[in-house]
């Protein structure tokens, strides 16, 4: 009876089976495979953070214990004051420009046709290391127009609005009538009319003429009016040109201008020719001709963008050519997830592009700039490279930041203790930004 009732019984419910991973392995298993990577992490992180932090406690030798003394110098030590300074400039000014830029950059290629080659082209500076971009923006900031881009772009500009003097190292040549005044150059003696005024001069480069300036030649006197001639006289020696003549062989100062004065105001005024005559009217008879020092200025060189008051700003700029375009990559991603239904409907309400932009687009992509933001401000706090290289001797102090104060410290100066605290501070800036980091990406995660 019982075996029937075992019989005719359902069948109950069957053991519980122990639950296995989704490999079959056991944790001890799993632990020994994640082994190497923890034993590696140690070794090249835990380590050296470690190390860094004991060092920092002890003085440059390593034999005694200085306590805090090293961390009091980042607050005392000028060259890390600077360095900090510095970096609080990067931070605040690197990320935002290229996040700012980034976003401009992805919204404005969906408009276009030729967008993916625009993306291609303003991300292809992530393709070189910051080695070559220091180089390769060293020579744009060149101070020399002919070398440096900017400086070159910099000076056409300038002279399309201010016109430079070709004559900057000109002066009086041996038994010329004028004298110096206050940068100028002014007749000794007053000229007449219907008298030729021989004008010679000396010191400039044969290269360095205006291109209309031809050869020179005497002025021809003219009744009731006062002429002659400007130009370079360098002949000397018999029988190679005459001192205080033009030769065939010698070039007119052409646009040198030539002002009348008497009684100290200029009555009359002119420009040289091509072949370095002018010609005033009556009103100059009895005046002293003056070469204005105008006509003797320095050329305009650019900007000093390697100078104290310029670099910082100038290396974070060779930064944004660099990472704006990985600004751009990341959220151009982010944007192609906008509903389009948001930004049409927006549209249909009656919002202009700009309102659209800027109430839409932008709240809509938040997480994604806050991605690229602090990414690009723990990756700041340790640039090194641009600054080390870019910066020149000169103005690598005013140019200077924690990562290179801290290369300086231990390898430079020779003192280690310092760099490692510098190190540690580094550290404990990062750390706040990746736990901010950290945070946004498990608020994003829960449903």
């Amino acid at each position: 009876m019982a075996s029937a009732a075992a019989a005719g019984a359902p069948p109950g419910p069957a053991a519980p089976k122990s639950r296995r991973s989704v490999t079959g392995t056991r944790r001890v298993v799993a632990a020994l495979f994640l082994l190497p990577a923890l034993v590696l992490l140690g070794a090249l992180v835990l380590y050296p953070i470690g190390y860094s932090v004991v060092r920092s406690l002890y003085d440059s030798s390593g034999d005694r214990f200085a306590g805090f003394d090293n961390y009091q110098a980042l607050f005392t030590d000028d060259g890390i004051r600077t360095a900090l300074k510095n970096n609080v400039i990067w931070v605040v000014f690197a990320p935002t420009v290229s996040t700012a830029l980034g976003l401009v950059f992805a919204v404005l290629t969906e408009r276009v046709r030729w967008g993916t080659a625009f993306k291609l082209i303003v991300f292809m500076p992530m393709a070189i290391s910051m080695l070559a971009a220091g180089i390769i923006f060293r020579l744009v900031y060149d101070q020399d127009p002919d070398k440096g881009v900017a400086n070159a772009v910099w000076v056409g500009v300038h002279d399309s609005f201010a016109q430079s003097s070709a004559f900057p190292k000109a002066h009086p040549g041996r038994e010329s009538p004028l004298v110096g005044q206050g940068g100028a150059f002014v007749t000794k003696d007053p000229v007449k009319a219907g008298t030729p005024v021989a004008l010679p001069m000396v010191g400039v480069a044969p290269d360095q003429f205006p291109d209309d300036a031809g050869r020179a030649v005497a002025a021809r006197p003219e009744p009731g009016k006062v002429t002659g001639t400007v130009w370079q006289d360098f002949t000397r020696g018999k029988g190679v040109g005459r001192l205080g003549a033009p030769d065939p062989a010698e070039r007119g100062y052409a646009g040198m201008r030539i002002e009348a004065v008497k009684d100290g105001k200029v009555v009359a005024s002119a420009k040289a020719a091509g072949d370095g005559t002018f010609t005033l009217p009556a009103s100059a008879d009895g005046a002293r001709l003056r070469l204005p020092a105008a006509n003797f200025k320095e050329a305009y060189n650019g900007v000093d963008w390697l100078g104290p008051a310029l670099v910082t700003p100038a290396i974070i700029g060779s930064y944004v050519w660099m990472w704006a375009g990985f600004a751009m990559v990341l959220i151009a991603a982010g944007l192609a997830g906008v509903p389009r239904e948001l930004l049409e409907q927006a549209r249909v309400d009656g919002a202009s592009e700009w309102q659209v932009f800027r109430k839409v687009t932008v709240p809509l992509l938040a997480p994604v700039l806050a991605v690229v933001t602090v990414t690009l401000m723990i990756n700041v706090l340790k640039v090194f490279d641009l600054v080390y290289i870019i910066a020149p001797g000169s103005s690598q102090d005013d140019a200077n930041v924690l990562a290179l104060e801290l290369y300086r410290k231990g390898f430079s100066e020779g003192r280690p203790g310092v760099a490692s605290a510098i190190a540690v501070f580094l550290l404990l800036l990062v750390i706040p930004v990746m736990l901010f980091n950290i945070r946004r990406l498990r608020r994003e995660g829960r449903p």
